[in-house]
């Protein structure tokens, strides 16, 4: 399994739907609420070899009120 987190940027008022939306999914092992240009902080695990983007758009990018995301990928360092 493959770690990535995910930022979301929701529409005004939307962020509580969203966070609620993505909660029910349970594909999400951390969800949080974070300042600065996104709303939303996630941290999910994949397959290894699971075509990321797909999984984005199919699963936490289409839900209502989501106006932006970022994915950050980890690698091993050390």
């Amino acid at each position: 399994m493959k770690p990535i987190f995910v930022q979301l940027q929701c529409a005004p008022g939307k962020t509580y739907d969203v966070a609620d939306a993505i909660y029910q999914t349970e594909l999400v092992s951390e969800l949080y609420s974070t300042s600065g240009d996104y709303d939303l902080l996630l941290k999910v695990y994949i397959d290894e070899g699971q075509d990321i983007g797909k999984f984005i758009n199919d699963n936490i990018a289409n839900i209502p009120g989501i106006v932006r995301s970022l994915t950050t990928l980890t690698f091993k360092a050390f």
